[in-house]
């Protein structure tokens, strides 16, 4: 298969219809249990079904990445306990996009539904190579380096 050339315009949005929904988990499959050989059991979790999704697609339809935001108790039980704070997770941009501002723009439409819930903070365990993304988008890592899925992990937060 022909690679599709690289995105000249795309736009983020919350997924609100199962083709979306759908999309973003096709984006998390290609990324993490094809690339990053993520175990298919683990990438897909309880959460999904509670979680605020976001995607980002070509103007021609094309899924270019994906993301969640939980919030709420779900969201508690990832971050230590506050409701408040909501958990970015499952950031992914498929290969062809990568460098093109679309983790970026995920991140802030993910901030945006954050903020539109009322919380004060976001959170997420950031893959250790990944740390300088997002700390160019805020974020400050706390806490001592740990695995997830058999990949070096940090957790990180940005106020909001």
């Amino acid at each position: 298969m022909t690679p599709a050339p690289p995105p000249t315009s795309y736009e983020v949005r919350i997924v609100r219809d199962p083709a979306d929904r759908e999309a973003c988990f096709a984006v998390r499959k290609e990324v993490f249990v094809v690339e990053q050989q993520v175990p298919e059991d683990l990438e897909y979790d309880a959460y999904d079904a509670g979680a605020v999704h976001v995607l980002a697609v070509r103007e021609d339809g094309e899924p270019l990445g994906a993301g969640r935001l939980l919030h709420g108790e779900a969201a508690a039980a990832v971050n230590g306990g506050d409701t408040g704070v909501g958990s970015l997770g499952r950031l992914a941009v498929v290969r062809a996009a990568r460098g093109l501002g679309v983790g970026a723009a995920l991140v802030r439409g993910i901030e945006d539904a954050a903020r539109a819930r009322g919380l004060t903070a976001v959170d997420l365990h950031a893959q250790t190579h990944a740390l300088p993304f997002y700390e160019r988008l805020g974020y400050v890592a706390y806490g001592p380096e740990f695995p997830d899925a058999g990949i070096p992990h940090r957790a990180m937060r940005r106020g909001l």
